[in-house]
């Protein structure tokens, strides 16, 4: 019932083996090695602090995570990788896609990335539950932004189709800041490149179906699954969505989805049935015949209560807690090969609780990739070929 005393050896009092207290005892043994390195670069490159401050690990130019409001946002602060042609010398890297042409109500994702990285800087690296310290554990970079084209989806398709390809064939683990929506088409068209002969499963976390061919004459953001599972690389029988409900669902999408006999839980599914049964469901389908997950976190998939800052806010979605739990156990169970987070639109959020609920997605998932042994990656996954090549189609029509 109990396993260690609190305060002294002549204490009666016994620690009760609670989620907390294991967490305390994780600490004690994750390394400094990474916090050490970042203080002895920031005195190096800063400069010693003045004479009168006594903490002598204080520079007098602000390098590392220190002070959180100081100093230029990249995610959590990580190194910025302008070369990337090195990107494959880094465990996880991050890319913002600041796209927002496929948007067919409310603009505003474009700045999503730029939004995620500055409220980013209020987070450590390390989780206490978890017993995480990512700046310990895994090397993380931030390789900037991907160049898009402005009115243009599809220009802006193929430069993020290029871009995530060069991450993922480099064996780092690739996450994506959207941006809106319709870029789940070309990052999984990114991935699908360089499969090979291999296939990959979508667990899309979201309240609409985002399955139409077109929308307003376009590929837009309700659109990216019908082109993406059009791919031979990634069959429309392993694309589940979890969260999907209310009143923004397209019935052309619907359509789609029962055409194509993809897989879908409302969130009264998942509440009903239980969030340990709803993570077996989709499992068990997006990994039926696949190598490897994507993962698709539209962070609308939540209760608009707490993510006002997206440009289609619907109530009823899923609790943060119930989210991150799903999320969690997925990425602990199944051989995740990517992760975007999509549709965050800072000019209508709240004091960046939107920003900040993308960041924990992000953070959660590097963390659960640790945990699971995915990271850091000893050998690039064998699900990834070398040679580019393009996606083979399936006709739908």
């Amino acid at each position: 019932m109990t396993d260690q005393s609190f305060g002294d050896a002549n204490s009666h009092f016994q620690r009760p083996k609670t989620q907390a207290n294991r967490a305390l005892e994780k600490e004690a043994n994750l390394p400094l090695t990474g916090w050490q390195q970042e203080v002895s670069r920031g005195l190096e490159f800063g400069l010693e602090a003045a004479e009168s401050i006594s903490d002598r690990s204080i520079p007098t130019f602000s390098r590392g995570e220190l002070p959180h409001f100081a100093g230029i946002n990249t995610f959590l602060k990580a190194p910025y990788l302008e070369d990337v042609r090195k990107v494959g010398e880094y465990d996880v890297a991050i890319v913002g896609v600041p796209h927002d042409s496929g948007t067919t109500y409310r603009p505003g994702t474009r700045f999503g990335p730029q939004g995620i990285r500055r409220i980013s800087a209020l987070y450590t690296p390390y989780n206490f539950e978890l017993g995480v310290d990512l700046r310990e554990q895994i090397t993380l970079c931030d390789v900037g932004d991907i160049f898009t084209i402005p009115a243009n989806n599809e220009k802006s398709f193929d430069q993020i189709s290029k871009g995530i390809a060069h991450i993922f064939s480099s064996g780092a683990f690739p996450i994506i800041m959207g941006g809106d929506h319709s870029i789940g088409f070309p990052t999984v068209r990114g991935v699908c490149r360089h499969l090979g002969d291999k296939k990959v499963g979508i667990i899309h976390f979201d309240r609409d179906v985002d399955t139409q061919e077109t929308d307003l004459d376009e590929r837009m953001h309700t659109c990216p699954w019908f082109h993406a599972t059009n791919i031979k690389n990634a069959p429309a029988k392993n694309l589940v969505q979890l969260g999907i409900g209310g009143w923004q669902v397209p019935r052309q999408g619907v359509k789609v989805c029962r055409e194509r006999a993809t897989n879908i839980l409302t969130v009264t599914d998942i509440t009903e049935m239980g969030l340990d049964a709803a993570v077996n469901f989709a499992l068990e389908r997006a990994l039926d015949g696949t190598d490897c997950v994507y993962i698709s976190f539209d962070i609308d998939c939540i209760d608009a209560g707490f993510v006002p800052g997206t440009g289609w806010p619907e109530p009823g979605g899923l609790l943060p807690r119930e989210a991150l739990s799903m999320l969690g156990k997925i990425v602990q169970k199944a051989p995740i090969c990517g992760l975007e987070v999509v549709e965050v639109s800072p000019p209508y959020d709240i004091s960046d609780i939107t920003s900040l609920m993308a960041t924990r997605v992000i953070c959660d998932t590097m963390a659960h990739l640790v945990i699971s042994g995915q990271l850091p990656r000893k050998e690039k996954p064998a699900y990834i070929h070398p040679e580019a090549q393009s996606e083979l189609v399936e006709d739908w029509r």
